[in-house]
């Protein structure tokens, strides 16, 4: 298979202890796409140019053979006590309900306070991925009601627009995915970055002028996740947004978006090298910083159907004028592997029906039939929500990890009680 990175990009985060492995199988079934090489009975390996990064063969190990190997915890450490640097964790909703089971807490126990509260001890600014989430969903769920203004309603716009069904962009994974399996299909991803892509210039551009009032060289951004894949996508070198934007005020630095990447894990070995134990914090909240404000939406990205939710409800209210009157959209929750639902919306101008189909996908092998049907020029969806990890990022492959391989089930509950 040819090289599959970019330039600079990370690759082989993920990596197999042959002195560990003991050549079962297991991660050959968690595997997305046949990336393991090796028998049964035999020791393994990664074919990195054919893995997504995504962990679940990490996570799902039983004899603990597989590892991070982009560990930045000690570069972290470092830039948080040298005096120089304004250092912004950008943290994602999954986190909050992940991090306390790292300390002993209940799995899914939602801790926000108590990790903003310790990550302010061990020196960090903070910017709430959830704002983020939140400005993801307006650039997606606005491109989405171009291209329904365009390709269903027949109506001319000026901005050059991606075909119909639209996959989400938000899962580094899946993106890889795309890239690799289908490129054919890559003009169906949305045009919008994902919250990470969008945190790490609005932290280093409008954080750095009018939050922390420092030089956006100073910043060194970390993105928090519950994901391994975004190690990956914070190194791709398209994303250097901030830096682009200074260079046209007269800086001369470049620099990506998000610097590092800690996963759920990472942050809890982090604080613990410091000293800080989350259930013993004083508890903190970010009532003055407007990049910790967040609506609902960007809460539930972390599960599976919560992008398409929070988009259907963008959607709906701008094209009917009125609030999707089922504000728990019932159809898009759930551990289905496939989920599917058909919205009627009456327009605003005009009084004309139409009715918007969408589908939830959670797991990467199981778009297949749907990749097949766009390209077989059958399929019937106008969206499709696709995230790589089971259940979404809740169960990502920087989570903590249970023996039993159940404690994700808490994480998912903690962000969607109802489910």
């Amino acid at each position: 298979m040819p090289k599959s990175y970019q330039e600079n990009e990370l690759s082989s985060i993920i990596r197999i202890d042959e002195s560990k492995c003991k050549g079962c199988d297991t991660c050959k079934s968690f595997c997305p796409t046949d990336a393991i090489d090796g028998p049964y009975g035999a020791n393994h390996r990664i074919n990195s140019e054919r893995c997504l990064q995504c962990g679940q063969c990490l996570v799902n190990c039983p004899f603990g053979a597989i590892e991070d190997t982009a560990d930045v915890v000690d570069q972290v450490i470092e830039k948080l006590q040298d005096g120089r640097t304004t250092v912004v964790a950008t943290v994602a909703p999954a986190v909050r309900v992940a991090l306390g089971e790292e300390f002993g807490m209940e799995p899914g126990k939602l801790i926000t306070e108590q990790m903003y509260g310790a990550l302010k001890q061990a020196g960090f600014k903070i910017m709430d991925v959830n704002f983020a989430a939140d400005n993801t969903i307006l650039e997606e769920g606005t491109e989405l009601i171009h291209k329904i203004q365009k390709y269903v309603l027949q109506k001319p716009v000026t901005e050059e627009l991606g075909p119909l069904p639209q996959f989400t962009s938000c899962c580094p994974a899946w993106v890889r995915y795309m890239e690799l399996y289908h490129p054919d299909l890559r003009q169906h991803l949305s045009s919008a970055k994902s919250p990470q892509g969008m945190a790490g210039p609005v932290a280093k551009i409008y954080g750095a002028k009018e939050i922390w009032k420092v030089e956006p060289e100073q910043i060194f951004c970390v993105g928090v996740y519950p994901c391994t894949a975004k190690k990956l996508e914070a190194s791709r070198p398209e994303f250097t947004a901030a830096a682009d934007y200074w260079k046209k005020q007269g800086h001369t630095a470049t620099y990506q978006d998000t610097d590092v990447v800690l996963t759920t894990r990472d942050l809890a070995r982090l604080l613990k090298k410091l000293d800080i134990d989350v259930r013993n914090v004083q508890p903190a909240e970010e009532k003055d910083n407007p990049l910790a404000e967040y609506t609902g939406a960007g809460t539930i990205f972390g599960a599976t159907g919560g992008v398409m939710e929070a988009a259907l409800r963008t959607a709906y209210f701008v094209l009917t004028g009125q609030e999707l009157a089922d504000l728990s959209y019932k159809p898009v929750r759930g551990l289905a592997e496939v989920k599917s639902a058909e919205i009627p919306l009456k327009l605003k101008d005009g009084g004309q029906e139409i009715t918007l189909k969408i589908a939830v996908v959670h797991g990467t092998k199981n778009v297949e039939p749907l990749l097949a049907e766009i390209k077989a020029g059958k399929s019937p969806y106008h969206f499709i929500e696709v995230m790589n990890c089971p259940g979404g990022c809740v169960n990502g492959g920087g989570q903590p990890i249970n023996p039993m391989g159940t404690s994700w089930t808490g994480k998912f509950k903690a962000i969607l009680p109802w489910s």
